[in-house]
């Protein structure tokens, strides 16, 4: 039995999540049918973790095991041609046994987008947060800068996932802006529910100065989730690198 891992990118916008659904089409639902058909049993599919409904993917890490005579290298063809336009497979190699996408992660990079002009972009919808009033980008620099660090992160995550701790180390956050579009980068040892989404919020808050920057470690400290700004929408959030030690590293490097 082979352990093969997969390097993906979708667009998340026709799915809920990638996390399986009884009522709903999900990404994983979705690849696994795919990986179904072309190995020719049936193929549980373990991802990097869960992305929700309309979050996008520029890289994306899926393990499953088989025991499939197709050449590894010819995978990501042989999956693509039973899957949707808006889900593609990268690339592929075989991983160590005990591979695991979630556990055996070091640390991923979520990026989020915001459209900000007062004119809405057609070809930005879904794929960005059209955000019409001005934000100031030095302020939303420094506010990215002070989540940098090991904190409890429960002011800035939604309830609903249970985990054993709510300690991350942010390795950086920042903010910049080409033209209209402003990204915001954050890389961590790992994510709370919604905390890529919140921390945004807790940025863009700072911009307009309902906060001071220099305060955001302090309202961590309180661990409460309404001392801090609002959840953005999901439409805006790209799951961006991810880091893994091996052959599967290498993969998600190309």
């Amino acid at each position: 039995m082979r352990n093969i891992a997969l390097r993906l990118r979708y667009n998340g916008t026709a799915y809920h999540g990638w996390q399986v659904q009884k009522n709903d089409i999900t990404v994983a639902e979705t690849l696994e049918a795919a990986l179904t058909k072309i190995c020719g049993h049936p193929v549980k599919v373990t991802g990097c973790g869960r992305t929700d409904s309309g979050v996008h993917a520029l890289r994306y890490c899926a393990n499953f095991y088989t025991n499939s005579s197709i050449p590894t290298d010819r995978f990501p063809l042989a999956v693509n041609s039973r899957l949707p336009a808006d889900i593609a497979v990268m690339d592929a190699c075989q991983a160590p046994e005990d591979f695991n996408a979630i556990s055996s992660c070091i640390k991923k990079e979520y990026i989020y987008k915001i459209h900000n002009s007062r004119v809405r972009d057609p070809f930005l919808e879904k794929l960005a947060c059209f955000y019409p009033a001005p934000l100031d980008i030095s302020l939303m620099k420094r506010a990215a800068q002070a989540f940098v660090g090991t904190h409890d992160f429960s002011a800035v995550r939604s309830v609903g996932t249970k985990t054993k701790t709510t300690v991350r180390t942010v390795h950086w956050c920042d903010a910049w802006r080409e033209g209209d579009l402003i990204t915001i980068a954050i890389c961590a040892n790992g994510f709370l529910y919604n905390m890529a989404r919140a921390i945004v919020g807790t940025i863009v808050y700072a911009s307009h100065g309902k906060l001071n920057p220099e305060d955001i470690p302090a309202l961590l400290e309180t661990r409460d989730r309404r001392l801090t700004g609002p959840t953005m929408p999901a439409h805006g959030l790209y799951l961006s690198r991810l880091w893994y030690d091996g052959a599967v590293g290498e993969m998600m490097s190309r």
